[in-house]
């Protein structure tokens, strides 16, 4: 269609940008009059409604169509893999819907098409299509995938397999919203992703208001996907296993008046396009997404765990099918063939485009920016004064995690919403107390393990499950505990990091996401190097200088309740506590402790003469051979000082870390006369039973004339944890025989 100047002058201002237009036709006439979404009202009034399916079809096509068009505005992008979900997209908003995260990156450009329909992009200053074009991947603009920075936007997503968590959270905390999340049936190939659905369900069986939305398209991101030989008893008996009562499947291939797989256009086996279809088929394959939808999400929010699943061929209605479709190239240009044939395809009229707008802005009430639910702060009980005990400096050996854990009881307590997780087992990490304070959630009650219905302990034996509910829980505006052995954690890592970079985007306040990481690595001296992984602190090394991430490593268990209660008081953070389960000396006060968080360290011993030697000390277990070795020193004469490396992100210098570009900015660091004052010494020794990395800071701003590290190794099996340390090297009579060298 060629829009003359006159039709150009009344199209609707959104719409510039818009390529192509259609003619409006003698259906559209019939059934276009107006948006089935009346005024006052969140959702189509009735799902049969012919109506209703036919402005449904326009969404999915509006979709379609800008989602190309913004890709193919800087050949970049991925178009195929939300195309053929479209109709479930369109189907679920028009039914209201808007709370929806999903598990796959790769659809950012549709949600994005769909935010700015309900022009909740507006609070980003995005008005037109032009406009969407422009900050299409650009810096301050809509990213290559979805972020927490995005208006209306409920989640991020872009490693695949965490999606689910957030529908989950999302559930738990909004009883009575229904919480649909796409999975892609590429991200259904990684290992989790059922699981995790089977496990929470297991825990919460009253909790049921989440959808999932399988786009089964046959394809992955090169190749047909892992589950596209399944048949569709096979898929629907897949989901029933993990406990989804009621499975709704939509096959496009039912709908196939053109005999696409004999025909062999496009191959796909059993997996068709529905744009293909003749326009009736066309409206009966939408008719049964609307009315699948309705169905799914009526069950769901009445208290039966329900999957919808839309299976069509990957890349419906875009520049090429199945996994070809999923990346534009650089010769997918607006000027492209391919792009132009399929932009031109799913033109709509301009009235239509006006239709679908007001349809969209209406549904759920409002643009997703201010419908959302994490789009306000979510209101979070008091806590009070926490029941900190102060351990006597010098007194008995007090295990660290135990300690913290009766001030995580304090907060479960006052805080019901709040969870604790954990995948190898609290017990087992010397926090067995908060079991028995908030019992492990079951559906079998039993005593002597802690366990009952309504607990708040959440214990699948998965970490990613344990990371994924725990981070998406803070998220979403909840206090949560992810508990998990230093060297096990990685496996939940992918996730939490996830989360903390969209807690740095976030444009509202939200409870840090905290973890307790204990048995270090010098702690399980018998279990081998299976259970010697102590890598994850280089992870968290290199995440500092993100400028919200703070790994922190309390002295001893006065230090770790202030350590944690610090981390209460934070928002838009990821805060890692390192300790050991083994019982240790007391060597600060609780007042100590919190200065030490401020400072970033706190020096533990200072000999009566100007030290020569600076032992710069992380971790609570790897004083032991310095305190040792120091003790050696002074009878040499050699005076030393030993400083503890608590919140080593305090102690980069401000222009290290990009604390200025998050959104809770944090620009607290030590000043160089503190520093100095702390690490200030002829000899800087560094030492950590982990990885070196987090010693990075105070070797970055040392002026000390001399050097040396001593961290870990390699894990080894070993009776005590004074034979591993000397295995790699940290044993005192290695520490003092270094620094005479040094100090020749």
């Amino acid at each position: 269609m060629v829009v003359t100047p006159q039709q150009l002058s009344t199209l609707p201002a959104f719409c510039e940008g818009i390529q192509y237009f259609a003619e409006p036709g003698d259906f559209f006439a019939l059934h276009s009059k107006q948006p089935v979404i009346a005024q006052g009202q969140v959702a189509i009034a009735d799902a049969a409604d012919p109506e209703a399916v036919f402005q449904t079809l326009l969404a999915a096509d509006a979709l379609r169509y800008l989602t190309l068009q913004i890709t193919a505005s800087k050949a970049s992008g991925h178009p195929g893999g939300f195309a053929s979900s479209a109709e479930a997209v369109a189907a679920l908003f028009m039914l209201g819907h808007k709370n929806m995260p999903t598990e796959v990156g790769h659809h950012a450009p549709g949600y994005y098409s769909a935010m700015f329909l309900d022009r909740s992009l507006e609070a980003m200053g995005i008005e037109t299509v032009a406009q969407l074009r422009e900050r299409y991947r650009e810096r301050h603009g809509l990213l290559g995938h979805l972020s927490g920075f995005i208006p209306g936007i409920l989640s991020p997503a872009g490693p695949l397999g965490q999606g689910q968590h957030f529908a989950m959270a999302g559930a738990k905390l909004y009883p009575g919203t229904l919480f649909p999340v796409t999975i892609g049936d590429g991200g259904l190939g990684e290992p989790y992703v059922l699981s995790a659905f089977g496990h929470f369900h297991t825990a919460f069986p009253e909790i049921t208001n989440f959808l999932p939305v399988l786009v089964w398209n046959g394809f992955s991101q090169e190749h047909h996907s892992m589950v596209s030989t399944l048949g569709n008893e096979a898929m629907i008996n897949l989901w029933r296993a993990q406990g989804f009562e009621e499975v709704f499947l939509v096959d496009a291939k039912s709908f196939d008046d053109q005999d696409q797989q004999q025909q062999q256009q496009q191959p796909g086996g059993p997996y068709v396009d529905s744009t293909r279809f003749g326009f009736t088929q066309r409206l009966a394959f939408t008719a049964a997404v609307l009315a699948a939808a309705h169905r799914a999400a009526q069950a769901a929010l009445g208290g039966t765990l329900c999957a919808l699943i839309i299976k069509q061929l990957k890349g419906a209605g875009v520049h090429a099918r199945g996994a070809k479709s999923h990346n534009l190239y650089a010769q997918h240009t607006l000027d492209n063939p391919d792009i132009v044939s399929a932009l031109q395809s799913r033109a709509l009229p301009p009235e239509a485009w006006a239709l679908v707008r007001t349809n969209f802005e209406r549904a759920g009430g409002g643009p997703a920016a201010r419908v959302a639910v994490t789009e306000s702060v979510r209101p979070l009980p008091e806590l009070g004064e926490l029941p900190c005990e102060a351990f006597a400096v010098g007194g008995p050996a007090k295990v660290a995690t135990t300690a913290m854990g009766n001030l995580v009881a304090a907060v479960g307590r006052a805080d019901r919403s709040f969870i604790v997780s954990n995948a190898d087992g609290n017990e087992a990490s010397g926090i067995a107390n908060i079991n028995q304070a908030l019992r492990i959630v079951h559906p079998t009650a039993d005593a002597l393990y802690y366990q009952e219905p309504g607990g708040q302990v959440y214990e699948p034996l998965s970490e990613d499950a344990c990371a994924g509910l725990a981070a998406a829980l803070a998220l979403l505006g909840c206090r949560s505990l992810w508990c998990s052995y230093e060297s096990f954690a990685i496996n939940g890592l992918p996730i939490w990091q996830t989360v903390t970079q969209a807690m740095a985007e976030l444009r509202r306040p939200t409870p840090s996401t905290v973890c307790l990481f204990t048995a270090g690595a010098l702690e399980q001296g018998r279990n081998g190097w299976t259970h010697q992984r102590p890598e994850i602190e280089n992870y968290f090394a290199a995440l500092m200088r993100n400028g919200n991430v703070y790994p922190v490593f309390p002295v001893d268990a006065n230090g770790i309740q202030a350590a944690y209660a610090w981390a209460l008081g934070t928002v838009n953070k990821g805060i890692a506590i390192f300790a050991s389960k083994t019982p240790l000396p007391v060597r600060t006060t609780l007042d100590q402790g919190r200065q030490a968080l401020a400072d970033g360290a706190i020096t533990l011993l200072q000999g009566s003469e100007a030290p020569r030697v600076t032992f710069a000390v992380v971790g609570d277990m790897a004083l032991l051979p310095v305190f040792e070795a120091a003790q050696a020193l002074e009878a040499l004469g050699i005076a030393s000082r030993i400083v503890s490396v608590v919140n080593p992100r305090r102690l980069y210098r401000p222009s290290d870390v990009a604390w200025q570009s998050c959104s809770e900015a944090d620009g607290e660091f030590l000043s160089d006369e503190g520093f100095e004052r702390l690490f200030g010494a002829e000899v800087l020794v560094g030492v950590t039973g982990g990885a070196g990395g987090v010693l990075e800071p105070v070797f970055l701003r040392s002026q000390a004339r001399r050097r040396e590290t001593f961290c870990w190794k390699r894990g080894e099996t070993t009776a005590s944890p004074g034979e591993l340390m000397a295995f790699n090297g940290l044993s005192a009579a290695s520490l003092c025989e270094r620094v005479q060298q040094l100090l020749i």
